[in-house]
């Protein structure tokens, strides 16, 4: 440092005030955690598929990869792809296409690879939320994918009749639209209960657009569904991330699937299960104890009685009326040791040890 010279003390680095998108998220999170009333536990709930209920981006990548060479559409990466699910992917994939005769020609393949190349897993704990639900809200798909992959996945994992009414890409692709259709009729307060009869004891009537939520992992569906006026719960394991979630206008993103329960159900009252049978619970055989451990174990037992029966039997004590009884006094220390009937016993259960 020059002597005469002023020097300014900077702000420190780590003290910099994030972007303003970031502090925008910030403050649409704090005012949300100040929100002193919870909504009401839905009466339907509408579950995107892919990516929400099953693992779906290594999957339709790899079945989409192939069409995008075949007809020349320039996406060469998953990164691409995950981007078509910003908005409507049916959308972005005819913005795709030469013309409308293309795009149909497209649209056609890549649903006919759907049905026969496409087999994702489910997320691991959603069977186990989608029949939770069962008892408390009318529930449906709504989904990109056709009605004869979504039927094969719900099938496939036994939960075909939890779910009242399907939209798949083939019957609507705009999102936007099943919401409203799905709202005009289908969600009119009967559902099922993992049973293939609708659940007739359900009270009629209309369910209102506030009183449905989605479940989704994209943007796009999320902004549908706020111009529906339904409510938009996201999921943190799918195509877009929490803050692009919360962004669009999710009023919630779960981390784990046990969490849409906790948001959604948290003060639902005690109702009846769904009819889906337990799984059996198979009684493991017991474990044979090897013929080692066995000899070492009757070993020990033998020295044991044979240590014990040469003990001197305890002194009573000689006051008859006494009403305490006094607490067992140590074996004596030999030469500052342990007496050998100890040292036997310890070496016995140390060989009765595996």
């Amino acid at each position: 440092m020059a002597f005469g010279s002023t020097t300014r003390v900077g702000r420190d680095p780590g003290l910099h005030r994030p972007p303003a998108v970031v502090q925008d998220l910030q403050r649409v999170r704090r005012d949300r955690q100040l929100t002193v009333c919870r909504p009401e536990p839905p009466q339907a709930v509408i579950f995107d598929l892919d990516g929400t209920l099953v693992q779906t981006r290594e999957a339709s990548w790899r079945v989409f990869e192939k069409i995008s060479a075949a007809h020349h559409l320039g996406v060469t990466t998953p990164e691409q792809f995950y981007e078509m699910f910003a908005n409507n992917f049916f959308v972005s994939l005819r913005g795709l296409c030469r013309d409308a005769e293309h795009a149909q020609v497209v649209e056609e393949d890549f649903m006919r690879s759907l049905g026969a190349d496409y087999a994702p897993l489910m997320i691991p704990g959603m069977v186990d939320v989608v029949k939770s639900l069962v008892p408390h809200a009318t529930l449906a798909v709504l989904s990109s994918n056709s009605t004869e992959v979504i039927r094969r996945i719900l099938r496939k994992n036994k939960l075909e009749y939890c779910f009242g009414h399907v939209f798949g890409g083939d019957v609507e692709p705009d999102k936007a639209k099943g919401i409203e259709r799905f709202l005009d009729d289908a969600a009119q307060g009967s559902g099922r209960r993992c049973q293939a009869f609708y659940d007739e004891s359900a009270t009629g009537g209309a369910v209102p657009a506030g009183a449905t939520a989605i479940i989704t992992d994209t943007v796009g569906d999320v902004e549908a569904a706020v111009r529906a006026g339904i409510r938009a719960v996201g999921v943190a394991w799918g195509m877009h991330t929490e803050e692009q979630l919360l962004a669009a206008g999710a009023e919630f993103v779960a981390i784990w699937p046990q969490e849409i329960l906790a948001h959604l159900f948290a003060y639902a009252p005690e109702t009846s299960t769904c009819a889906c049978p337990a799984s059996p619970v198979v009684a493991l055989p017991p474990q044979e104890v090897p013929a080692r451990v066995q000899r070492r174990t009757s070993g020990a037992k033998a020295l044991q009685a044979r240590i014990t029966a040469h003990r001197p039997p305890a002194t009573q004590n000689s006051q008859p009326h006494a009403t305490s009884v006094s607490a067992p006094r140590a074996e004596p220390l030999v030469n500052g040791t342990e007496s050998a009937a100890d040292n036997e016993l310890l070496l016995a259960v140390r060989l009765a040890m595996p």
